[in-house]
């Protein structure tokens, strides 16, 4: 993978649709981004705290071996972003692949 910085519209897409799929806590969230996009744990606990306080996730929090885990869900108002998001990147990819494609 190519060292690159990762557009944060496409980094919040990405937890996004993750969370659409399950609820789940952040080290799994911070692993999958990992080895999805190359973003480190410190990049991702601020992203998923901006992305709380925006209104796109809540936590909720479970017993685990004596533990508490911490587990984020996506709100309504974070599906509607996520729909919002994957209609831009539809655009976006169209465009690039237009000047991407041999001729």
């Amino acid at each position: 993978m190519m060292n690159i910085q990762v557009p944060t519209a496409l980094l919040d897409g990405s937890v996004l649709a993750l969370l659409a799929k399950e609820d789940t806590y952040g080290y799994i969230i911070t692993k999958a981004m990992q080895d999805l996009l190359g973003v480190s744990e410190s990049t991702m606990y601020p992203v998923l705290r901006r992305l709380k306080k925006d209104g796109y996730l809540e936590t909720y929090d479970q017993p685990f071996e004596g533990r508490i885990r911490r587990y984020y869900r996506l709100t309504e108002t974070g599906q509607e972003h996520l729909t919002e998001i994957k209609a831009a990147w539809g655009d976006f990819r169209q465009a690039i692949n237009s000047l991407l494609e041999e001729k």
